[in-house]
């Protein structure tokens, strides 16, 4: 523990800090996965946006917002060519 004051309030404060971090990290992670299982174009502008606010907030690196912005589009785009494919296939 600390002993100074100053050291003190600096403790509090950063567990107060932590304790939001991965409160929104914790949601976050639920949306994103929430997307990857059902991929649609809702679900994923969510992710998205959650995403987009974790780096805003300096939850997580903006590389790793890219990266998981690319595997969500990525999953948008399959589903989308497997219709695309189904309609040909119809005709």
């Amino acid at each position: 523990m600390p002993v100074i004051r100053n050291a003190k309030k600096k403790l509090k404060v950063d567990r107060k800090r932590e304790g939001a971090n991965k409160k929104m990290e914790a949601f976050i992670n639920l949306v994103v996965k929430k997307a990857q299982r059902k991929p649609t174009p809702g679900s994923v502008t969510e992710a998205f946006r959650a995403i987009d606010k974790g780096v805003k907030k300096d939850i997580f690196h903006k590389n790793k917002a890219a990266r998981l912005k690319s595997r969500l589009s990525k999953l948008i785009s399959k589903k989308s060519d497997t219709v695309k494919k189904a309609k040909k296939s119809k005709k």
